[in-house]
């Protein structure tokens, strides 16, 4: 694929309807047949005291944090993550980010297969009441 920066990227703000502070907005680089045959891509910012959400992923993740402070939310505890960290979450991990910075959380997520789904333990995005979100071959 060609050089594309990360500001040029189309995102869709997502809000659950199902809890006061999970709150996100992102958008995928690249997933298999766009851009890229055995990855996917995206990036997401996470607003101040706002949560990305309890979920696991069907394809490992590797997260990059670009900007922003915050804590990882594993069932086995929390961590703190900052500007400059890498964590690499298994496939079916639960696991959620909580921005405890005063500016945007945010982080590139580069998953080991060309398609990928979030599957929420808690949170319903709007709009759609979605329970299950993906890459757009999902």
């Amino acid at each position: 694929m060609d050089p594309l920066n990360v500001v040029d990227v189309e995102t869709s703000d997502l809000t659950s309807s199902a809890s006061g502070d999970a709150a996100w907005a992102g958008g995928f680089f690249a997933y298999g047949g766009k851009d890229a045959d055995a990855s996917t891509v995206i990036t997401f910012s996470i607003p101040p005291g706002k949560r990305l959400g309890r979920h696991t992923d069907t394809a490992e993740e590797t997260q990059f944090i670009r900007g922003g402070s915050g804590e990882l939310l594993r069932d086995s505890g929390s961590q703190p993550i900052k500007e400059g960290d890498v964590v690499v979450l298994a496939i079916g991990e639960f696991h959620d980010l909580l921005n405890t910075g005063e500016k945007d959380l945010e982080v590139i997520g580069f998953f080991a297969g060309p398609e990928v789904q979030q599957h929420w333990s808690d949170e319903v995005w709007e709009p759609g009441d979605l329970t299950v979100t993906g890459s757009p071959n999902s």
